[in-house]
């Protein structure tokens, strides 16, 4: 509603648009084909960069991009990455050749199974394997408001072959979760199932370790990935809608720590970044704040981090699990 005027919603690109128009508000399928398209060329255009050497840690020199060095944490990443050559140096010159393949990664993606016309199109039987299977991405996830035990997310998500995912926030309950899990993942194959706990900086110590304790106790094979994002948006006095980058490190630190203490393990991180210099996120090493938000506020859906504050989330992480290595040790 926009002076008087009321439309439908923006519901993302695949299916309209955000201009406040009545015609931009239709829902339009070619967007569908569309969507399917430019992912695509961007994943061509990602396994040409890997097949080039992009990620070969033979070539740190590939590594120094330009805007590193205009970040507070510049000499911390040019430590890591010093630090990365020489382990590969040292161990080649103990084995007298190159150790592994390390010219190259594997390279996988994700996303929200939301817009179940678009996955069911894109889920096939392929040769040499039994079941069904999502071709438009590697890993498909379905968030807290479509995770209904008796909703069509559950009932498409429970008949895929792909590792899955599902996330879950502070209004979960542990019975709630079982049930979920045995609707996902009944046969406890590992690997299968991931567990994206999204609480919020205020909230995952009291709501993040009953669940923990739940799974651990009914021994479900699953896996945990925290997401620091999502439960800590919140609208600024200006009006955008942001993330703090102290919570979203708070959420982290906290993730590790509550692992730790009911001895289940964190395997991932979800962050939403992008390597442009946006202003959508406050705090970082560049301390910023409310006021910055309208200089360079670019997404249309969600505050993402800028290239500093991924950089810093990343050292984050290295820190914190340095540091419980460290004290297992």
């Amino acid at each position: 509603m926009r002076d008087g005027v009321e439309l439908p919603s923006y519901r993302g690109d695949i299916i309209n648009s955000p201009d406040f128009t009545a015609e931009a508000r239709i829902p339009d399928p070619q967007r569908m084909i569309k969507a399917h398209a430019r992912s695509a060329m961007t994943m061509n255009f990602t396994r040409a960069l890997i097949d080039g050497g992009f990620a070969d840690v033979h070539h740190l020199e590939y590594w120094n991009l330009g805007w590193v060095g205009h970040s507070p944490l510049a000499d911390d990443y040019q430590r890591m990455v010093q630090s990365v050559g020489d382990a590969v140096q040292f161990m080649e010159t103990l084995s007298g050749g190159p150790v592994g393949n390390l010219n190259r990664v594997d390279f996988h993606t994700s996303h929200e199974a939301l817009l179940l016309p678009y996955e069911a199109a894109q889920t096939r039987q392929v040769p040499r394997q039994w079941g069904w299977f999502n071709l438009a991405t590697h890993f498909p996830w379905i968030g807290m408001r479509t995770a209904a035990l008796d909703g069509a997310h559950v009932e498409y998500m429970r008949g895929l072959r792909n590792p899955i995912a599902v996330k879950i926030g502070p209004s979960v309950a542990p019975d709630q979760l079982l049930r979920l899990i045995e609707a996902l993942n009944p046969a406890d194959e590992p690997g299968h199932l991931t567990l994206i706990h999204r609480m919020g900086a205020g909230k995952i110590a009291q709501a993040l370790p009953p669940l923990l304790e739940a799974v651990r106790r009914e021994g479900r094979r699953v896996l945990w990935v925290c997401d620091p994002m999502h439960g800590n948006t919140e609208n600024s006095a200006s009006g955008y809608k942001t993330r703090r980058f102290e919570n979203i490190r708070q959420e982290i630190e906290h993730a590790f720590d509550m692992h730790r203490a009911c001895g289940t393990r964190l395997g991932g991180i979800h962050l939403e970044l992008t390597g442009e210099d946006v202003t959508e996120c406050t705090g970082g090493a560049r301390e910023l704040t409310d006021g910055d938000l309208q200089r360079a506020y670019r997404s249309t859906v969600d505050p993402r981090l800028n290239y500093e504050q991924s950089l810093e989330a990343a050292m984050c992480i290295v820190r914190k699990s340095t540091q419980l290595r460290t004290s297992r040790a």
